[in-house]
């Protein structure tokens, strides 16, 4: 008996585990994004405020002006990057991916992606855009350039 009640709680236990690592993807979700990149996000690892100009990321890699003031709201958004070679053409593709829910959601108002601009604030690359986080706790922002993983910056939105 005390084998059955055993193999009983292991099973709930499996099928518990099983449940969490769902990560619900949109059909629309750009096919250059992979399911193992949101296994391997680090969430320890949290955007911290950097330079002089209110940049709030990964120091020398990526940040964004306005991430300070992180709402539930429509608000606008300064993307900054370092170590982008040729900003012509590039195309910035952002991808939200929030830690208790499992699910990915663009946070771009107009979609998925914006290209890029040209150097400012000491980064390599900008961009302006308008985001909408549709609701609170703890994000993963993927950013990838012309398809490519670049960085992620981990934001913990609460208003």
């Amino acid at each position: 008996m005390k084998r059955i009640v055993f193999l009983c709680i292991m099973l709930l236990f499996l099928v518990g585990c099983a449940d969490e690592a769902k990560v619900t993807i949109p059909e629309d979700l750009p096919e250059f994004v992979q399911e193992d990149d949101f296994a391997s996000v680090d969430w320890d690892k949290k955007a911290v405020e950097f330079g002089d100009r209110g940049i709030i990321g990964n120091a020398d890699k990526s940040g964004v002006i306005g991430a300070n003031m992180p709402s539930l709201s429509t608000q606008k958004w300064m993307w900054h990057l370092w170590g982008i070679d040729e900003v012509r053409d590039t195309e910035l593709t952002i991808i939200g991916y929030h830690r208790d829910s499992k699910v990915v959601q663009p946070i771009l108002v107009d979609g998925w992606s914006i290209r890029l601009g040209g150097p400012v604030n000491g980064a390599d690359a900008h961009t302006p855009s308008h985001v909408k986080i549709p609701q609170s706790g703890e994000w993963a922002i993927l950013l990838y350039t012309n398809g490519k993983y670049f960085d992620t910056l981990i934001y913990d939105i609460q208003e």
